[in-house]
Protein backbone atom coordinates (compact mmCIF):
# COMPACT_ATOMS: atom_id res chain seq x y z
CA UNK A 1 0.00 0.00 0.00
CA UNK A 2 1.27 3.21 -1.31
CA UNK A 3 2.13 5.58 2.30
CA UNK A 4 0.99 8.91 1.30
CA UNK A 5 2.73 12.02 2.61
CA UNK A 6 1.27 15.26 3.12
CA UNK A 7 2.83 18.99 3.08
CA UNK A 8 1.08 21.50 3.65
CA UNK A 9 2.11 24.44 1.59
CA UNK A 10 -0.02 26.88 3.60
CA UNK A 11 2.97 27.22 5.95
CA UNK A 12 6.01 27.12 3.98
CA UNK A 13 7.47 30.91 3.56
CA UNK A 14 11.05 29.77 3.58
CA UNK A 15 12.95 27.03 2.93
CA UNK A 16 13.70 26.36 6.35
CA UNK A 17 10.10 26.17 6.35
CA UNK A 18 10.02 23.68 3.91
CA UNK A 19 12.62 21.49 5.97
CA UNK A 20 10.37 21.93 9.23
CA UNK A 21 7.39 20.67 7.60
CA UNK A 22 8.19 18.07 5.42
CA UNK A 23 10.42 16.90 7.94
CA UNK A 24 7.35 16.77 10.52
CA UNK A 25 5.02 14.94 7.41
CA UNK A 26 8.17 12.83 6.26
CA UNK A 27 10.60 12.44 8.65
CA UNK A 28 11.04 10.27 11.00
CA UNK A 29 10.11 11.43 14.11
CA UNK A 30 11.04 15.33 12.93
CA UNK A 31 14.20 14.36 10.91
CA UNK A 32 14.78 17.24 8.62
CA UNK A 33 16.65 15.54 6.10
CA UNK A 34 20.13 17.82 7.44
CA UNK A 35 18.29 20.75 6.05
CA UNK A 36 19.75 20.77 2.79
CA UNK A 37 18.59 19.46 -0.85
CA UNK A 38 21.31 17.09 -1.16
CA UNK A 39 20.16 15.29 1.95
CA UNK A 40 16.70 15.60 1.15
CA UNK A 41 17.67 13.77 -1.74
CA UNK A 42 18.84 11.09 0.25
CA UNK A 43 15.78 10.86 2.67
CA UNK A 44 13.92 10.31 -0.49
CA UNK A 45 15.38 7.47 -1.66
CA UNK A 46 14.13 5.30 1.22
CA UNK A 47 15.42 4.56 5.34
CA UNK A 48 15.06 7.80 6.16
CA UNK A 49 11.52 8.29 7.32
CA UNK A 50 10.32 6.81 4.12
CA UNK A 51 9.72 3.29 2.98
CA UNK A 52 13.07 1.73 1.54
CA UNK A 53 11.04 0.14 -1.07
CA UNK A 54 9.60 3.60 -2.16
CA UNK A 55 6.00 3.10 -2.25
CA UNK A 56 5.21 6.13 -1.16
CA UNK A 57 4.42 9.75 -2.50
CA UNK A 58 3.88 13.74 -1.08
CA UNK A 59 0.85 15.14 -1.83
CA UNK A 60 2.07 19.23 -2.03
CA UNK A 61 -1.04 21.05 -0.33
CA UNK A 62 -1.50 24.32 -1.18
CA UNK A 63 1.78 24.52 -3.33
CA UNK A 64 0.89 27.66 -5.09
CA UNK A 65 1.25 29.50 -1.57
CA UNK A 66 4.96 27.27 -1.13
CA UNK A 67 5.78 28.14 -4.90
CA UNK A 68 5.26 32.17 -4.56
CA UNK A 69 7.16 32.27 -1.54
CA UNK A 70 9.59 30.05 -2.44
CA UNK A 71 10.49 32.27 -5.96
CA UNK A 72 13.14 33.63 -6.63
CA UNK A 73 13.89 36.08 -3.93
CA UNK A 74 13.87 33.03 -1.36
CA UNK A 75 16.68 31.23 -3.85
CA UNK A 76 18.56 34.68 -3.97
CA UNK A 77 18.48 34.39 -0.44
CA UNK A 78 19.54 30.83 -0.09
CA UNK A 79 22.56 31.48 -2.63
CA UNK A 80 24.00 33.93 -0.67
CA UNK A 81 24.09 32.08 1.86
CA UNK A 82 25.35 29.63 -0.30
CA UNK A 83 27.68 31.96 -1.50
CA UNK A 84 29.58 33.05 1.91
CA UNK A 85 30.14 29.91 2.52
CA UNK A 86 31.15 27.84 -0.05
CA UNK A 87 34.45 26.85 -1.77
CA UNK A 88 36.58 29.15 -3.39
CA UNK A 89 36.76 27.23 -6.87
CA UNK A 90 32.68 27.76 -6.29
CA UNK A 91 32.20 31.36 -5.78
CA UNK A 92 32.31 32.72 -9.49
CA UNK A 93 29.76 29.69 -10.30
CA UNK A 94 27.36 30.62 -7.04
CA UNK A 95 27.82 34.16 -7.23
CA UNK A 96 26.83 34.00 -11.29
CA UNK A 97 23.66 31.90 -10.00
CA UNK A 98 22.96 34.65 -7.12
CA UNK A 99 22.92 36.98 -10.11
CA UNK A 100 20.53 35.19 -12.40
CA UNK A 101 18.34 34.78 -8.84
CA UNK A 102 18.24 38.29 -8.06
CA UNK A 103 17.57 39.32 -11.83
CA UNK A 104 14.59 36.73 -11.46
CA UNK A 105 15.95 34.25 -13.73
CA UNK A 106 16.59 30.51 -13.65
CA UNK A 107 15.28 28.12 -11.16
CA UNK A 108 13.80 28.91 -8.17
CA UNK A 109 13.24 27.32 -4.12
CA UNK A 110 10.46 25.89 -5.27
CA UNK A 111 11.91 24.48 -8.48
CA UNK A 112 14.95 22.63 -6.56
CA UNK A 113 12.17 20.79 -4.56
CA UNK A 114 9.93 20.00 -7.26
CA UNK A 115 13.25 19.04 -9.33
CA UNK A 116 14.24 16.12 -6.68
CA UNK A 117 10.96 15.09 -5.36
CA UNK A 118 10.70 14.27 -9.72
CA UNK A 119 13.78 12.96 -9.69
CA UNK A 120 13.52 10.21 -6.69
CA UNK A 121 10.20 10.01 -6.51
CA UNK A 122 8.83 9.42 -10.03
CA UNK A 123 4.96 10.11 -10.30
CA UNK A 124 5.37 10.73 -6.67
CA UNK A 125 4.55 14.06 -6.65
CA UNK A 126 1.03 15.33 -6.69
CA UNK A 127 0.61 18.79 -6.24
CA UNK A 128 -2.33 20.25 -5.06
Amino acid sequence: MTVRHVVDGSRVKTLEDFWQVAGESIGCGGYYFGRNLDAFADCLRGGFGTPDDGDFMIEWRDHEVSRQNLGHHEAARQLEMWLARCHPTNKDHMAARLAEARAGRGPTAFDWLVEIMEEELAGGLLLR
